[in-house]
This record gives structure tokens, C-alpha cells and sequence, in this order.
């Protein structure tokens, strides 16, 4: 299982480290220290991410990259069936969706709580494992 520090998460969710201290502080979502750092386990950063995000609601103002349409973030749902996958990434404010195969899949490690990057190209979203 993937693990992240309070500066990754803050990246995830699109907010500076000290929203995401204060958001842990705030028992939003649970931490844990490995020595002096205070990590989040990646199943319950996905989970706040779902969360977040349909907090912040639609219509409002959310930084978003466009650049060669990638779009980092987390893997929030994973679906496997015989042959093909489904796997959602929550990147800030936006899910995005991929069926891909199930071969791909678990050659990349995609699992709820893993960093991956969907990349769009015209009706195509291919996912990069960070």
C-alpha cells in the first residue's frame, strides 16, 4: 500500500501544506508519523479526495492542468473484470474515468490510493503509473 506525506498530499489535492495540516489536525483524514514525518495512507487520501472534491462543488474556479492533457492525481477506484479494468483517478476536482485492459492494470500496480497520471489524447485516456 501506497503511503504519502502531508507535502504530497497537499499536491494531490491542489492546496498548499498547510491547508492539508490543518485538514489533518482536523481529523479530515487520518495520518500517522514514521519518525518525524506525518504520513497519510493512500486508500484514505483517495477517499478524502473523493470527498474534497465534491465538497468544492461545480462552477467554481479549480486549477487544472491542460498542458500535453495530463492529469495527475490518484487512483480513487479500481474495477476488474475478465479481460478489462476500470479505474478512476480523482485529479484535484476532476474524476476521470479509463477502461483499459486488465493485463495493463496489474502490470502498472494500480490500486485505490496509488499516484497515476491519466493523459487524454481525442476519446483515448491512457494512465501513467507515477
Amino acid at each position: 500500500m501506497e503511503s504519502y506525506t502531508i507535502g504530497q498530499a497537499a499536491r494531490l489535492l491542489g492546496v498548499s501544506v498547510d491547508t492539508a495540516r490543518r485538514w489533518a489536525d482536523a481529523d479530515r483524514f487520518p495520518t500517522r508519523r514514521e519518525g518525524t514525518r506525518r504520513m497519510v495512507d493512500g486508500p484514505d487520501l483517495a477517499a478524502f479526495c473523493v470527498e474534497a472534491a465534491q465538497e468544492a462543488g461545480e462552477g467554481e474556479d479549480a486549477p487544472y492542468t491542460s498542458a500535453r492533457n495530463a492529469f495527475p492525481g490518484i487512483v480513487t477506484g479500481v474495477k476488474l473484470g475478465t479481460v478489462d479494468a476500470q479505474v478512476e483517478i480523482q485529479a484535484g476536482p476532476h474524476r476521470v474515468v479509463s477502461l483499459l485492459t486488465r493485463e495493463a492494470v496489474e502490470e502498472l500496480g494500480l490500486e485505490v490510493g496509488a499516484r497515476a497520471t491519466a493523459r487524454v489524447k481525442s476519446t483515448s485516456v491512457f494512465i501513467d503509473r507515477l
